[in-house]
């Protein structure tokens, strides 16, 4: 097993954000996985395959192709071959990729994908089941967290960078919905790992939350 860095913790709260800036420092792979499930999701939608329906559901994940690209330093997200890395925003997905993520046989596959990543390649991936799921055995944990309403602040100023306007209040539902749905799941729930970090960002800047967690990095690695 290659050296893995976890960080879990809900959405808006700075994971993909620090992930991508942390592995880039430490030199190591940063896994989007909630963009994963937000292809799976995308292509649901345009395939009309409703959330209940598991037999397409499951000839879907034999066949889905979801790739991860550095592309001129900016990581983009390809679904069969398709460039779907705005696409995975929009409201459309946001609505369903909660539901999506919950469903058995898509986390399970999922997961079989991320696992097989962190077999070679030292690896920061970031989700809502990495430190407790995924790679329980990982070298480093971290739960960063904030309050829903700088996370839903948040959440507005990256759609509107991406050219997407979506109101205030409707992430906000949206966000404390997911909340909910992610910490009460019955499939690899969200919530803390023991041995895990514990990082408020509400308060914090994006480099100041990189800075602590590549600390931790350089002490473990030393150590």
């Amino acid at each position: 097993m290659a050296f893995i860095v976890a960080i879990d913790g809900p959405a808006g709260s700075g994971k993909g954000t620090v992930a991508k800036l942390v592995g880039k420092e430490m030199n190591l792979l940063n896994i989007d996985t909630g963009a994963m499930y937000r292809c799976a999701s995308l292509y649901m939608i345009k395939n009309k395959i409703s959330l209940d329906n598991l037999n397409k559901i499951a000839d879907m994940l034999k066949y889905i192709k979801i790739e991860q690209k550095n592309v001129e330093g900016t990581e983009r997200f390809y679904l069969d071959d398709e460039d779907v890395t705005n696409e995975i925003r929009q409201k459309s997905v946001n609505e369903i990729v909660s539901q999506v993520s919950h469903i058995p046989i898509v986390r399970e596959r999922m997961v079989e994908i991320q696992r097989q990543m962190g077999k070679s390649t030292d690896v920061i991936m970031e989700g809502r089941d990495i430190g407790t799921n995924v790679f329980p055995n990982a070298d480093i944990k971290i739960y960063l967290d904030a309050t829903p309403e700088e996370r839903a602040n948040r959440r507005v100023k990256q759609n509107l960078e991406n050219g997407i306007c979506i109101d205030y209040d409707e992430i906000l539902a949206n966000i404390k919905y997911r909340d909910n749905n992610d910490k009460t799941s019955s499939v690899a729930p969200l919530k803390q790992a023991e041995d895990a970090i514990y990082i408020d960002t509400t308060s914090l800047s994006i480099e100041e939350v990189c800075k602590k967690i590549i600390n931790i990095i350089k002490d473990k690695k030393q150590n």
